[in-house]
């Protein structure tokens, strides 16, 4: 299932903190960067979505930059 952001979706960014294994898909310093794991916070005054993933190391992705979640 993909989800494209267009004007930050947040109901199917809530719906996705369930615990469910994401790809997010986003662009940092002009780079199309992917990151695995599990989306455990998400900020809405910060614009960002925390991220876990396997090794749990956390990124902050801000919603902004995301291309695509699958």
């Amino acid at each position: 299932m993909n989800y494209y952001l267009e004007g930050a979706n947040i109901m199917i960014l809530k719906e996705l903190t369930q615990k469910r294994l994401v790809t997010i898909n986003y662009y940092q310093d002009g780079i199309l960067q992917k990151c695995k794991g599990r989306i455990f916070k998400l900020n809405l005054a910060e614009q960002t979505v925390l991220l876990k993933d396997q090794q749990q190391k956390t990124f902050s992705i801000r919603l902004s930059r995301i291309m695509e979640i699958v």
